[in-house]
């Protein structure tokens, strides 16, 4: 199946005129030194540890999907001439599967978000990642050839669950669809930046795997947002002890989570109780708790904080990853009369 794939775009590169073929390889050298390589958390349950992104700036950031091999502390970066660097995750939404990392370098080739278009369907494009771990070091990533199909809105969902992004994406008729693919780049073929590439989706209609492309238009105003520091529920820094001043308490939610063994113990739940506002909502054993209105979890103690700063009679909205979800409740906490 990949040699007849390989036939095909080769024998779609062969009407492409000879001088536009030479600027085409050209641009393709110019991409694939600004896509990265990701290593991070994975390997459970047949969840790969690999990924792919690309660089913003020159000072390092990297823009790629939300997804679980950010949930571990390290996340490994390796740029296209092989130099390995640690990221760090410095803002994240999941409403639109977006994360921005940061590494420590300068003078990075990198895409500029204003030179960054749209396309129409029938466009050839090419996509770029790091499909089935095919680069660890200085390797250059896949290069897919394709044409956008179509521009849509995106219905998908991953096991039982729904998507949370539900906004425009291009369709393309590249195989993008697979591990390590997420969080790629989608090009014009003279290296015009169009969209990130997806998360492993199926349609909730057809039920097929969807080879998608979420636009720039849709994510280049947050991602500046989170550059700059003003999105509000992109930081880690709530990662502190719980307040003593809390006006929920995990036990009124009817959460047991796992025992606070270190510093920074991911907020797994280990018990709910029957009955309780957790219950109705349907958390379980052994969710982990990934967001708190908007704000990272990345442990216990930032979740009883933000717990802390929770309104008595407010909604709480928590975001939890159930094996490889994510999925999004909301609890309605108790006024203070209904507490006592």
């Amino acid at each position: 199946m990949w040699r007849v794939a390989a036939l095909i775009a080769a024998l779609n590169l062969a009407f492409v005129p000879a001088v536009r073929a030479g600027a085409t390889q050209e641009a393709i050298a110019q991409v694939q030194s600004r896509v990265v390589k990701l290593f991070g958390a994975g390997g459970i349950k047949g969840l790969h540890a690999y990924g792919s992104g690309f660089l913003v700036s020159g000072e390092g950031h990297i823009v790629t999907v939300w997804s679980h091999i950010l949930d571990g502390d390290v996340v490994t970066v390796v740029l296209d001439d092989g130099r390995r660097f640690y990221g760090k995750v410095v803002g994240v939404d999941p409403r639109i599967d977006l994360a921005v990392l940061k590494i420590e370098a300068e003078g990075l080739p990198h895409f500029n978000l204003d030179e960054s278009a749209p396309a129409g369907v029938g466009t050839r494009v090419l996509a770029y990642s790091n499909l089935f771990k095919v680069a660890t070091g200085d390797e250059p990533v896949s290069v897919l050839h394709g044409v956008i199909a179509a521009r849509s809105q995106l219905d998908a969902r991953r096991g039982r669950f729904q998507a949370p992004y539900s906004g425009p994406v291009y369709i393309v008729d590249a195989v993008t669809n697979n591990p390590g693919a997420g969080g790629g780049v989608l090009a014009t073929l003279d290296g015009k930046l169009l969209g990130v590439i997806g998360r492993e989706l199926r349609s909730r209609e057809t039920n097929l795997w969807l080879n998608y492309v979420v636009p720039m238009d849709q994510l280049t105003p947050r991602i500046r947002e989170i550059i700059s520091g003003k999105f509000s529920g992109s930081s880690f820094e709530n990662d502190m002890p719980p307040s003593a001043s809390a006006t929920v308490s995990s036990l009124e939610l009817g959460l047991i989570l796992v025992p606070d063994v270190v510093y920074r113990t991911p907020a797994y739940i280990d018990q709910v109780v029957p009955g309780s506002l957790a219950s109705r909502v349907d958390l379980r054993p052994d969710d982990l708790i990934v967001f708190v209105n908007n704000e990272v979890v990345p442990s216990i103690r930032a979740f009883q904080s933000e717990l802390g700063r929770a309104r008595p009679g407010s909604g709480l909205n928590v975001v939890v990853r159930r094996k490889n979800q994510l999925v999004s409740v909301t609890i309605d906490l108790p006024t203070g009369n209904d507490r006592r």
